[in-house]
Order: C-alpha cells, then structure tokens, then sequence
C-alpha cells in the first residue's frame, strides 16, 4: 500500500493520511469565499498542516450540487499563485482538485504532486496523459452526471457493483495511457450522484473496493447526507457523524481522507489505527 506521487513515496500500509480541503472558489457549499486570496489561502493551509494535514487539496471551481463550471482562464487564476505559494512555504505534498487537464498541468509545473479528477478521468481526455508525464498521484472519483445534474434522482440497480466496474474500467484506461497503477487511489465519491441511501450502502461496504489494490478516499466532510442521516438540516450538526465515519472507513480499509477540520479527524484516525494495532 503504498501511493507514488510525484517521486514521493507515501506509505499508507498501517498510517492513513489526511487531506485538507482548501477551496479558492466563492461559491463552495460551506466554505465558499473564506480563501480567495493567496494570503488567506496559505494562512489556511498551514493550519490545516499545523492541526495535522498530511496533504493539502487546492481546488478552484465548486463541485457542490447545482454548481456551474468555470472557464479555465478563470480556475487557472484561481488556484495556480496558491500552489506555488504554498510550494514555497512546505514540503508536504500538495493536490490540485480538477478535471482540466490544462489546469492539471499548470498546477504540477507550480509544484503540486497529485491530481483529484472527480470525473474519474471522463472530462477530458487528456488528462491521464498529463498524470503519467508528471508520475503524478492520481485521485480517480466517481460521480454519476454532472456537479450541475448530479442529484436529480440519481439512480443505480446495484450502487456497489456499478462503482466497482467503473474502478475497473478507470483503472484500466488510466494504465493503458501510461499511469502507474501505483499511483491511482480511487474515491466512491459520497455525495457526488447519489441520494443518501446510496452514500450509506458504499460506505457500509467500502471494504469490497479497498480490494481492488488501491487506496481509498474518503470525502464525507460536512456534506448534506451527514444530516439526513443525523435527522438534522444544521450543517453544525454535520462535524461529528463525519469524524465518526473517518474512524468508521479507516476499519473498512479507507486510507485516504479529505476534510475541513484535520485535528479531530487526525485524532479518530489515529485513535481507531492504535486499537487496530498499527502503532
């Protein structure tokens, strides 16, 4: 289990690791226009590091339900000055969340070591060229539709089967482009085309993709269903179910976890690794 990113070597084999969210974006469902600026950007970014974050996640263009896309000049303006101002300011390995491989691209050249596709390489085409040109980590996600289409009635026969046959088959495209299987890390994509029944049957089984041989992302932070499942609509009450879940998929076989707030998540991940005897 380990993740080749760039020349890095993670080893994810007892230790997960965990991913900050850092949206440049105004219109992100929970944090949109906190970061716009660069300054405020790295400042958030460090403390992600400083509270425990292993990678930071840098994406300019919202992914929320019902969001529209943004032009490429624009998502370039966005994230490019803060990859290289926190490429300046650490070492850790930094991740630009994108389905430009234009923007892929640019991003690496600024420093960044993996690429977070959510469409699982279906937006352009040329982006798992750009992955396996840079050796870069690659992020494959699944979502069914579009950010702006994906939660109107999403629909499956079997929601674990269906993503497992789409891993498969983005496993393979990205290897016969030149990827090294050693550096893909595959993401259900919880809340990204599925209602929240759907979240909870890949959650509850997330294991059965753990044995594809890749490492797993988690993203649950602070997304709707954490509420539907609680019975609440505050977004407060959304912060503990998703801690609980980052200890929950950490026993499933999850290795990756990206979040808002790293200390508690770093804190049940660690926690739940020393009862499993990786210490």
């Amino acid at each position: 289990m380990i993740w080749h990113c760039r020349g890095r070597l993670l080893d994810l084999s007892q230790h997960g690791v965990i991913m900050g969210i850092l949206n440049v974006t105004p219109d992100s469902f929970s944090d949109g226009g906190k970061f716009l600026s660069v300054a405020r950007a790295c400042e958030h970014g460090l403390q992600m590091i400083s509270d425990g974050a292993d990678i930071l996640d840098i994406g300019g263009e919202s992914t929320r339900p019902g969001s529209q896309p943004v032009t490429e000049a624009e998502e370039l303006a966005r994230v490019i000055p803060v990859v290289s101002a926190l490429r300046e300011k650490t070492i850790l390995p930094l991740s630009i969340d994108t389905t430009k491989a234009a923007v892929a691209e640019a991003a690496l050249e600024a420093g960044a070591d993996i690429i977070n596709d959510v469409s699982g390489l279906r937006a352009d085409k040329k982006m798992a060229e750009v992955v396996a040109r840079w050796q870069a980590g690659l992020v494959l996600m699944h979502m069914q539709g579009t950010p702006l289409t994906m939660q109107i009635a999403p629909r499956y026969g079997n929601v674990v089967r269906e993503l497992g046959d789409f891993f498969r088959q983005s496993i393979a495209r990205a290897i016969a482009c030149g990827v090294n299987p050693m550096s893909i890390s595959l993401d259900p994509g919880v809340g990204f085309g599925k209602s929240p029944q759907h979240n909870a049957a890949l959650l509850r089984d997330i294991g059965s993709f753990a044995q594809l041989g890749h490492p797993i992302t988690v993203g649950v932070s602070r997304k709707s269903f954490l509420g539907w499942l609680a019975g609440s609509e505050q977004v407060s009450d959304r912060f503990w179910p998703g801690v609980a879940l980052t200890s929950f998929c950490r026993e499933r076989g999850g290795r990756i976890f990206r979040v808002h707030e790293p200390k508690p998540h770093c804190e049940a991940l660690r926690m739940t690794e020393a009862i499993l005897g990786h210490v």
